[in-house]
């Protein structure tokens, strides 16, 4: 059995379109934000986390965490803590090209079994005016995603460019994560 420990809609429908079978078990695991970090160090920490603390409930399941950020310059940008935050993100991001990365970690306790990996795209974003951001705000809901952005729906309208990874981007990277699930005995139904 595969728990995804995300309460992520955009990582649930990457695995529904995928033909995973699959439960959703939200981690109680607080995620780090720590400036200390590197992208690639702090999503591994996080995902590191959700995932243990939900297999340490559920430990004859394999399990799957994960976790995306954005970082622009080797700073990391999180999730908006508001309206007013988001509009800055996107207002630092516009004509820029920062990266993605999603660090996802899979165990089973059962098994004495993890596996971990990170993935990075570069996205280069069009220049946004304020009228421009104000419009793409008033379309998504910015305050649960890192970059205050979606890749999907309507990020066409403020991104210029995907290099590498787009499911990555949306906030798991199928590819890779297919191949890891199937080093675990799980593939599509």
């Amino acid at each position: 059995m595969l728990l995804l420990a995300s309460a992520s809609p955009r990582r649930r429908a990457l695995l529904e379109t995928a033909g995973i079978r699959f439960k959703v078990i939200p981690p109680r695991a607080e995620e780090s934000s720590s400036s200390s970090f590197t992208i690639r160090e702090l999503t591994t920490c996080n995902a590191t986390r959700k995932a243990l603390e939900v297999a340490r409930r559920f430990p004859e399941a394999v399990v799957l965490g994960a976790d995306t950020l954005v970082a622009l310059d080797g700073r990391v940008i999180g999730k908006p803590a508001d309206l007013a935050e988001a509009k800055r993100i996107l207002q630092r991001l516009s004509g820029q090209t920062h990266e993605v990365c999603t660090a996802v970690f899979l165990c089973s306790l059962a098994q004495r079994r993890q596996h971990s990996f990170h993935v990075t795209s570069q996205v280069q974003f069009r220049s946004l005016g304020a009228q421009e951001i104000a419009a793409y705000l008033a379309k998504i809901d910015p305050l649960d995603k890192a970059g205050a952005y979606a890749a999907q729906g309507h990020g066409s309208e403020i991104m210029e460019e995907i290099r590498g990874s787009y499911t990555n981007v949306v906030g798991l990277p199928m590819d890779e994560t297919l191949t890891a699930l199937r080093d675990f005995g799980i593939g599509p139904a």
